[in-house]
């Protein structure tokens, strides 16, 4: 008989208290519900599965994956149960994306958890959990909450409806509006892909990015078409400060573990994803992360990226992500908890341990070092923290998974060092 979501009532948030960086608990997760992780899109360098993999397989959870190809590197991973190859863009109809998962679902002959690492998924699951319960442990989100957070608009739409600070923002229909929206917001200006799969089938931006003349701006003309970017109000990097939460709601939205840090370097720098952050405890973030949750009754796996603003010292809210981050690994509690962990043990109908998080930092290796030195190209001084720190989570380095590593290296020498050799010379804009 498939499980189902329990229907009890969370606890509080916890967040108030921290600990060191001592050795960890092992928590008893059920290994008879295993676990798919599903995708939608190309990444075949993204280590967000990986830790997933890795977290759950070292307590003799089964992990299934959905892969581009055996040649990836989570496809190499020795914690990997089972391998599917199923390729995507995420131009596919819905339809036909939801007959994949669930065939793949289907294989594994038993309902098993499923672990978004993309904004496409989530929203997919989200909107045909009918479908897809038979085969796979869902939390019971709004079908369209996903979509509607994961929509650059969509969620400026949701700040205000539920006065969350924001940085002020704008969805330009066109070139015209575009270049208005700038005069009204000002120069530099933040831009985005607005919206989940278009952002995938029709990108205009290849990252948050950062412009500041016109003359940028018009380079991006749609050529007629729908513009499909949201444009943001710059926030000064000399001003403010990264800070992430990292949640896992249960139903009607009430945190059942909320993790809160810091992020310090980023790749691409200015726009990119996580390159080394520091878990620390926020306790005034941790509520506002929860208090959002609450009232818009968001279910599941989060990761949320803010901005503290010093002029005004606002916590600044720029993206929900409704799925699991990936720099999640960073954040753990002393008994040994993680958000997918978490999530697992909800679904499967355990309780999620009480403890505090521990204090540690998260470093994606090389693409680490390209940031740190496109910063400290920029700032003309040495980058800090460069060296090896106790307690240090590496994305890809792990003596017992070796391959993905060495798989991961081989694919991406030759990008990085492309995209290096353009970044180091640029100016570093700041991420909203």
């Amino acid at each position: 008989m498939p499980h189902s979501a329990p229907t009890r009532t969370a606890r509080t948030t916890r967040i108030a208290r921290t600990a060191g960086t001592g050795r960890t608990a092992r928590p008893e997760l059920d290994r008879g519900v295993p676990v798919l992780m599903v995708r939608i899109g190309h990444y075949p360098s993204s280590h967000s599965p990986i830790g997933a993999i890795r977290s759950f397989g070292r307590l003799g959870v089964p992990v299934h994956a959905i892969v581009e190809s055996r040649w990836t590197a989570t496809a190499a991973s020795r914690y990997l149960t089972g391998v599917h190859v199923r390729p995507t863009t995420g131009s596919e109809p819905d339809a036909e994306l939801v007959d994949t998962i669930r065939s793949v679902a289907r294989s594994i002959g038993r309902p098993a958890v499923a672990v978004c690492t993309d904004d496409e998924s989530a929203c997919l699951l989200a909107e045909h959990a009918a479908e897809l319960a038979p085969d796979l442990l869902l939390p019971p989100v709004p079908a369209d909450l996903p979509r509607r957070l994961a929509d650059k608009g969509g969620l400026d739409r949701i700040c205000r409806e539920h006065d969350v600070p924001a940085p002020r923002s704008a969805t330009p229909a066109d070139l015209p509006e575009l270049l208005d929206a700038a005069r009204d917001l000002g120069y530099p200006l933040v831009l985005k892909n607005l919206a989940p799969f278009s952002r995938l089938a029709h990108p205009m931006v290849g990252h948050t990015t950062v412009v500041r003349h016109e003359s940028e701006l018009r380079a991006l003309d749609p050529g007629g078409h729908r513009s499909l970017l949201l444009a943001q109000e710059f926030l000064p990097p000399e001003h403010c400060e990264d800070w992430f939460t990292h949640l896992v709601c249960g139903p009607g939205g009430e945190p059942l573990l909320v993790f809160t840090g810091r992020k310090e370097r980023a790749w691409p720098p200015g726009g990119g994803s996580t390159t080394l952050a520091h878990s620390l405890p926020n306790p005034e973030l941790a509520a506002l992360a929860a208090g959002l949750c609450r009232r818009i009754g968001y279910s599941g796996i989060a990761d949320l990226d803010w901005r503290h603003d010093r002029r005004d010292g606002r916590y600044k809210l720029v993206d929900f992500n409704p799925r699991q981050g990936a720099q999640f690994r960073l954040f753990e509690t002393t008994g040994g908890i993680d958000v997918v962990r978490a999530l697992h043990l909800w679904l499967t109908g355990r309780p999620v341990p009480d403890a505090p998080q521990l204090v540690r930092r998260f470093r994606v290796g090389r693409l680490d070092l390209l940031s740190a030195a496109a910063h400290a190209w920029h700032d003309r001084r040495p980058p800090r923290h460069l060296l090896p720190v106790r307690g240090t989570v590496r994305a890809w380095a792990c003596r017992d998974d070796p391959l993905p590593m060495l798989l991961e290296t081989a694919h991406s020498a030759g990008t990085n060092a492309a995209r290096a050799a353009g970044q180091v010379k640029n100016r570093i804009g700041g991420k909203n």
